[in-house]
C-alpha cells in the first residue's frame, strides 16, 4: 500500500532522527525471505560496521547509501513499515529484520504480509533502473510528460500505475489525480487533448505533494495499515475526494461516488465528473 508520499515520509522522518551518519553495529533477521540479495547470512556478515551517508527515495524504494559505497533498498510493499524502536525493546511478531545502532533506536522492518524486500548492493541499477521519472521532479515538466503519454494506447490507470511509466503511484493517489484532473481511468491516454494533459500533469503533482504535506494516507487502524517510522498515522484520507469513498457524495458536484474495477484494479470515481469520453 505504501505509494510515494508514505516512503517520503519515512525517510523524512529516519533524516529527522539524526540517522545519516550513524553506524549500523549489528543485525537480526528472523525471516529470511526478506532478504531479496544477497543470501541472508551474507547480509548478516557484510552491514555490520555500514555508515549511513544519506537516505533518499527512488519511486517507492527507500534507499540508504553507505560511506562504503553499498546500497541498502528497502520496498514496503503492502504492508511493510520501517519503525524506530528503543534499543532491547521486545521483539514483535512480525518484526523480520532489525538493524541496530549503538547510539540510537534500532531500525525494524515490519511486515504482517511478508512481501516485502531488502537489497543490499553495490550497484542499485539493477533493481530500479526501469523506473519511470519522479513526478515531483523539476525535470518532469509538462512537455516531458506529454512526450511520454501521446504513443501509450493504454488505459490511464493501468498506465499510471506501470512504475516503467511514471514512477510512485498507486491506487490511492492514481484515482485521486484522475478525479483531481476530471479524467476517467478508462480513457486511452493517446486520445487526450493537450489541455487534458496538462491538467493530469498538474493533479499528479499536485496529489502527491498534498499526499507528502499530510504525511501520507492511513486508511483504519489495521496493524497492516500504513504508519510513519515514528508510527504516527497519516493525515490524507481525511482529505481524499473519492478513493475509498464509495456511495458518498462527491465533493464537486454532490454525484454519488462509484467503485468499478479497471485493469483488475479497484478504482473509484464520480460518473458526472470522470465522463469516459471516446
Amino acid at each position: 500500500m505504501p505509494e510515494l508520499p508514505e516512503v517520503q515520509t519515512v525517510i523524512n522522518d529516519l533524516i529527522k532522527a539524526g540517522f545519516i551518519g550513524k553506524t549500523i553495529s549489528s543485525t537480526d533477521v528472523f525471516w529470511e525471505n526478506s532478504i531479496a540479495q544477497p543470501a541472508a547470512e551474507e547480509f548478516r556478515q557484510t552491514i555490520p560496521g555500514q555508515t549511513i551517508s544519506n537516505i533518499r527515495r527512488r519511486a517507492k524504494y527507500i534507499i540508504f547509501d553507505f560511506q562504503s559505497g553499498l546500497h541498502l533498498l528497502i520496498h514496503l510493499r503492502m504492508s511493510g513499515k520501517i519503525q524506530l524502536i528503543p534499543p532491547n525493546t521486545e521483539r514483535a511478531k512480525h518484526e523480520h529484520v532489525i538493524l541496530h545502532f549503538h547510539d540510537t533506536f534500532d531500525l525494524r522492518f515490519h511486515d504482517t504480509r511478508k512481501f516485502g524486500r531488502l537489497f543490499l548492493v553495490n550497484d542499485p541499477n539493477p533493481v530500479i533502473g526501469r523506473l519511470g521519472p519522479e513526478p515531483l521532479d523539476d525535470a518532469f515538466t509538462v512537455d516531458i510528460f506529454k512526450k511520454r503519454i501521446r504513443p501509450k494506447s493504454r488505459q490511464l490507470k493501468p498506465l499510471l500505475l506501470d512504475q516503467t511509466f511514471i514512477a510512485g503511484l498507486g491506487n490511492i493517489y492514481t484515482d485521486e489525480a484522475l478525479w483531481e484532473a476530471k479524467l476517467h481511468p478508462r480513457q486511452i491516454a493517446s486520445r487526450l487533448s493537450g489541455k487534458k494533459l496538462e491538467a493530469l500533469h498538474y493533479a499528479i503533482r499536485f496529489v502527491l505533494q498534498k499526499g507528502i504535506d499530510n504525511l501520507g494516507t492511513t486508511l483504519g487502524n489495521r496493524q497492516s495499515n500504513f504508519y510513519s517510522a515514528g508510527q504516527r498515522r497519516g493525515h490524507n484520507a481525511e482529505q481524499l475526494n473519492v478513493f475509498h469513498r464509495t456511495g458518498q457524495p462527491c465533493p464537486r458536484c454532490n454525484t454519488i461516488i462509484e467503485r468499478i474495477i479497471v485493469g483488475q484494479r479497484s478504482t473509484h470515481i464520480c460518473p458526472k465528473c470522470q465522463k469516459n469520453s471516446k
